[in-house]
């Protein structure tokens, strides 16, 4: 039976957010290229600058994800970014496998990506994105979001892996970064994420609490990601006895803080109804460790035949343009791969795929979507 949100996705889009869906529909020209069988550029780039973490979090998928490491400097950095700008890429995201607030070029990839008409964000764990950082930053971002999994300093720390003294420092970075935001009136949207693992259960309301204490813009809840084998070992029917709880934290949602449960990915219990996967020439990753691949989900070694390239070694706009990306990118839409049992679940394209995959089979059509377009629309 499929829980009904007391928050729907119809609120979320009323308050500006498409949080558990896919923005890919208000990209329809893109989309129709994709039709007609044109080599697009990514709509999205999620990507990281280093695979170093400065955590140990339980829950990590980058831990699964490891890959010959090559360091991306600035100059590689701001080489990709004018790459990505020239050929059409509209949206660049901290975020993939690994923490880029240990690169100490982040502050400038931001404001340089910001300068060449990018929309850029970033996701951390926001230990190191201290005031003067965030003063840097905040005003080239689009969205910056501190992944925060326990609500207190004990748990904070056996799930994040940290001293309990590190959930402190957090907890001001957050502070100051509203501040920021509210004294200069920024655009940027600023959130936290609980990564729910079933036995994170007892941090979701402390979590939510906290969030009515700081009033971030909102506190995303969501399920953990785990590898065909179940390395990480989670429970998804695990979920179900969270419902209740889950429903009580959205239900302390106001008006300037949204508390959003992904309720799609939770419920589909790891599971995926579709077999090709169609996403990632709209939404593609990059390890930090400047591998090219499709998707996070095949940057681990296992993985070599989907590896399409390297930032540190070749442009990304050479890299687009081989012969070798659009062949990867063929391959995993084929019949010879099957995204059920090939590759990690619940992978950031899963939204994006589920479209796509009813757009290939009829189920859907591609029309203009009226209204207001949603916050964030450049990360799909």
């Amino acid at each position: 039976m499929e829980i009904k949100s007391d928050i729907d996705s119809k609120h979320d889009e009323q308050r500006g957010y498409v949080l558990d869906g896919t923005k890919i529909a208000w990209h329809k020209e893109r989309v129709e290229a994709w039709l007609d069988g044109e080599r697009i550029a990514p709509i999205t780039i999620d990507m990281a600058l280093s695979r170093s973490c400065n955590y140990h979090c339980s829950f990590c998928y980058g831990q699964l994800q490891e890959n010959p490491r090559k360091k991306i400097t600035k100059d590689i950095a701001f080489r990709f970014l004018d790459d990505v700008a020239e050929i059409g890429v509209k949206g660049v995201s901290l975020v993939s496998d690994g923490e880029s607030s240990v690169s100490p070029i982040y502050p400038d990839f931001i404001v340089k990506g910001s300068q060449n008409g990018l929309s850029m964000a970033m996701a951390t764990n926001g230990y190191l994105t201290t005031r003067e950082k965030l003063e840097q930053i905040l005003p080239h971002l689009t969205y910056f979001r501190f992944n925060i999994s326990a609500g207190e300093p004990k748990r904070y720390s056996e799930i994040m892996g940290v001293p309990e003294s590190h959930f402190y420092s957090v907890y001001q970075n957050i502070k100051d970064a509203m501040e920021i935001k509210r004294e200069n009136n920024l655009d940027v949207t600023i959130g936290l994420q609980m990564v729910l693992m079933p036995e994170f259960g007892d941090q979701i309301m402390p979590l939510t609490r906290l969030g009515l204490e700081l009033k971030p813009d909102y506190l995303i809840i969501k399920h953990t990601s785990d590898d065909e084998n179940n390395t990480l070992g989670v429970d998804y029917s695990g979920y179900r006895n969270l419902y209740d709880k889950l429903k009580e934290a959205e239900g302390l949602s106001t008006d300037d803080y949204l508390v959003k449960v992904k309720w799609s990915k939770i419920q589909d219990e790891g599971k995926r109804r579709y077999t090709q996967c169609y996403g990632p020439p709209f939404l593609i990753q990059l390890s930090g460790s400047g591998l090219v691949a499709p998707c996070g989900m095949l940057f681990g070694d296992a993985y070599k035949k989907y590896w399409i390239g390297n930032i540190v070694e070749t442009s990304f706009r050479e890299i687009w343009e081989s012969d070798r990306y659009w062949e990867v990118m063929e391959e995993i839409a084929s019949p010879r791969f099957d995204a059920r049992t090939m590759c990690g679940c619940l992978c950031v394209q899963h939204k994006v795929n589920e479209f796509l995959w009813d757009l290939r089979n009829g189920e859907t059509i591609l029309k203009e979507v009226a209204g207001t377009p949603p916050m964030h629309i450049n990360f799909i």
